[in-house]
Formats: structure tokens, C-alpha cells, sequence
């Protein structure tokens, strides 16, 4: 039996007001992002943006809303069936996506899935019911479990309160794994894809195209001018560029990323571009036999002007990995 929802039922309301985050917020992320690629102490790390969700609702599109925090956490809503993206830092957070899903849809399937598998992304999943459905990219997964509990214990030294919030957790193996597509039918015309299409911030990103919303929701992948990052064996420039050529056929309409703010479907093409760009640059540097730290502080102060309403602090780290190519 289908179960509709009710629109004078008591559920959470969107906060329209509150779904920009803002620039400070996206610059901090980016920067812990840096940090930790670099191998971050847990005196470095404490610019750590708060990791507690409010469990606030925000609606991007007819059939998907977000909780905005760290992550921003995606909700898909069909007749019978919901797909949260994501579940916050520990089954803490992870219960209160649980229960915003309850009081939104109430009474329907759950399914869930991660972006990656980074510690905010994937370590609250705890938090959800029992028959929730657990869903990753078969190279999400590997990923998973080579690395995961070490982020896990990195992420847990960050702070005592990360460290409280991941106490105890490990990574559960998912319901259903796939190489590059799976495809969920949520009732109501409502279809969320689960896409791989290569290697971007890690190996294993996944990104979300919700019909007929035309809605991405794209993890680390697309984001909102916010200097990219790839994460320790993750892909390479090239591969993320050969990701977004990927993306752009989707033709978005709307963008949720994980780390920065709502936006339509520019943001692919922009990010695109920046990448490109500045691949180019590095590419151009290396070729004159600029030493790689002087290249990064160079392209840092150019992009910096070239970009100027991008919260960049430094592209050291993405330059070095156009160098490592």
C-alpha cells in the first residue's frame, strides 16, 4: 500500500531562509579538507566546523530537501519509499536524519547511501532503524574498507567530541553494492539514480540524479566555489574533469553538494572550468620546471585574483596533485 503524504500533517517545514551557508562556513570546509590530506594534527583540525546536525529542513526541489551542516544531508521523498544521501558524524547525528525522515515521510521505506566514505559521510549510519537499506558503489566500498576505520580514528582525534561521537563505530558492509548505476524506483515518478562514473575527491564518489526534480545531489564532486580537493590515493585532476564531462549530460537543474551551497545547474560547468583552469596553470608550471611549492603559492595569490569571489586559501594541495599526474 502506498502511503501519501498528508500536506496538513504535523511535519517539519522547510526553512527556505536558512539554506545558504555561508562563505566563512564553505572556506573552513574546504580548508579541514586540506588539512586533513595533508596529514592533520588535532591542534590543526580544530577549525573543524561543528559536526552536530540541527535537523532543520530545507527544500531544494519538489521531491528532495536537505539538512544543511556538515554534511549537507540529502532526502529524497517518493509515495513509498525515502533515500537519504549521507548521515552525519556518528549514530548521533545519524538519528536525528532518522528522525526528520520519520516526521517528513512517515511510514515508508528507507533506503540509505553515502557519497564516500569519510567518517561525516558515512559513520552515522548507526543512527538509522533496523530494515533501513544501505547502498554504495562497489569502489566506495573497497575504499571502505581499506581505509575506513583509520579515518575513523583520525577523525575521532580531531576533537573530544568527535571523539565521543565515534566511539565504538565501524563501518557495517551495505545491503547492495554496484559497479556503476543502481536505480530506485521511490513511487510517485520519483527515481534517484546512484551514479559512479570515475574518480574525482576519492575513488569511490558517488553522486545522486533525482527525476523528474532534476536534481543532483553531488557530494564532493560539484561543489559551490569551494577549491577542490582530492583526498590521499583518491583520482587526479584529470579523472575529476573526465567525471564532470560525465555530470554535465544529466542537465541539472538543481545542485545540492555536500560542503557549500545550494545552487543550480551552473555549478557543474563552473567547477568544471576552475579545474581545467587551473590543471592548465599547473601543467604550464611544471612544464617550465617551477618547483612544485612555488608553483602552489604562485597559482594561490593568481586564482586568488583571477577568482576573487572564491574563498581560496591555498591550492598548494590540488596543485600538487596535478604535478603527481
Amino acid at each position: 500500500m502506498r502511503c501519501m503524504m498528508n500536506p496538513d500533517s504535523d511535519i517539519p517545514r522547510p526553512r527556505y531562509n536558512v539554506m545558504i551557508a555561508t562563505i566563512a562556513t564553505i572556506a573552513t570546509i574546504a580548508m579541514v579538507v586540506g588539512i586533513v590530506a595533508a596529514g592533520a594534527t588535532a591542534a590543526r583540525a580544530q577549525h573543524l566546523p561543528s559536526p552536530m546536525l540541527n535537523g532543520e529542513t530545507v527544500k531544494v526541489s519538489d521531491h528532495v530537501w536537505a539538512i544543511m551542516g556538515f554534511p549537507n544531508i540529502g532526502i529524497v521523498v517518493g509515495t513509498r519509499a525515502v533515500l537519504v544521501v549521507d548521515t552525519g558524524l556518528g549514530p548521533r547525528n545519524g538519528a536525528t536524519v532518522a528522525k526528520v525522515v520519520a516526521a517528513l515521510a512517515p511510514r515508508k521505506k528507507l533506503y540509505l547511501t553515502t557519497t564516500h566514505f569519510h567518517p561525516e559521510h558515512a559513520a552515522g549510519e548507526g543512527g538509522f532503524p533496523e530494515g533501513t537499506t544501505l547502498i554504495r558503489d562497489t569502489m566506495q566500498q573497497q575504499e571502505a574498507e581499506a581505509h575506513g576505520q583509520e579515518m575513523i580514528d583520525m577523525f575521532s582525534g580531531f576533537s573530544p567530541e568527535n571523539k565521543e561521537l565515534l566511539a565504538g563505530v565501524h563501518l557495517r558492509k551495505p545491503d547492495v553494492t554496484f559497479d556503476s548505476e543502481y536505480d530506485l524506483d521511490l513511487g510517485g515518478g520519483v527515481k534517484a539514480r546512484l551514479l559512479w562514473l570515475g574518480q574525482a575527491h576519492t575513488k569511490g564518489d558517488e553522486l545522486v540524479f533525482v527525476e523528474p526534480d532534476k536534481t543532483l545531489i553531488s557530494g564532493d564532486v560539484v561543489q559551490n566555489k569551494t577549491v577542490p580537493n582530492i583526498f590521499g590515493d583518491g583520482g587526479t585532476p584529470a579523472s575529476w574533469v573526465a567525471v564532470l564531462d560525465k555530470v554535465g549530460p544529466l542537465g541539472a537543474l538543481h545542485v545540492l553538494p555536500d560542503h557549500s551551497a545550494i545552487g543550480d545547474g551552473s555549478l557543474v560547468a563552473q567547477d568544471r572550468a576552475f579545474i581545467s583552469d587551473l590543471r592548465a596553470r599547473a601543467l604550464e608550471l611544471k612544464g617550465r620546471g617551477i618547483p612544485v611549492d612555488e608553483a602552489g603559492t604562485s597559482l594561490t595569490a593568481e586564482f586568488k585574483s583571477r577568482y576573487p569571489d572564491w574563498p581560496i586559501t591555498s591550492l598548494a594541495s590540488f596543485v600538487k596533485s596535478v604535478y603527481a599526474e
